[in-house]
């Protein structure tokens, strides 16, 4: 086997477990609405905080990259932009943003085995840790409401932290992420 297939092989490998670890998208929706109501959308805004502490966490590229995503799929799913000044079928929310998060006081235990050289010779060990652990959740969603009710129709989330991207990297990663979401789109007609 030559130097070039061997590579090959480990490349391929590393591809199919890299893409084993993606996150899982959860979806949810409503069977008894369908997708079937909703011909066109138009923006549920989220408020925007107020708070400049708040806003110096925020990235309105990151925003403005999630929502030309949305709406790229939105249309690949033959929903369009509602004409201005007519009434929407549909109303469409998305969120990105990351929060820490500390786990605390559940106990953790490892263990290893291995063999040692000279004096001290190892068969095993175990260990036990219940320390804070603190980590970066990263979260991108989209809702689908009735605009007519507000009920809610669709939602779809995925855990994608996106804090520290920034220009082609960020698109490229929320571009795959909201591709993911719509993976889960729920059927046109009711069920």
């Amino acid at each position: 086997m030559s130097k070039l297939t061997v590579a090959g092989l480990a490349l391929g490998l590393g591809a199919t477990l890299l893409a084993g670890c993606a996150a899982p998208v959860r979806s949810d929706y409503d069977s008894h609405v369908g997708m079937s109501a909703c011909h066109n959308y138009a923006w549920l805004e989220s408020p925007r905080a107020e708070s400049r502490r708040a806003q110096a966490f925020d990235n309105p590229l990151n925003t403005k990259r999630l929502r030309d995503a949305v709406q790229a799929n939105l249309a690949e799913h033959g929903l369009q932009p509602v004409a201005e000044g007519a009434a929407a079928d549909c109303t469409v929310a998305y969120a990105i943003g990351s929060r820490q998060r500390l786990d605390d006081g559940y106990p953790r235990v490892g263990w290893g085995f291995g063999f040692g050289w000279g004096s001290r010779r190892s068969f095993g060990s175990l260990a036990w840790d219940d320390d804070v652990y603190a980590y970066r959740e990263g979260r991108i969603s989209v809702d689908i409401y009735n605009a007519r009710n507000n009920e809610p129709i669709w939602h779809a989330s995925v855990d994608e932290d996106v804090t520290y991207l920034t220009g082609s990297d960020a698109e490229a990663r929320i571009g795959s992420a909201v591709k993911a979401l719509f993976s889960k789109f729920p059927p046109a007609a009711r069920t």
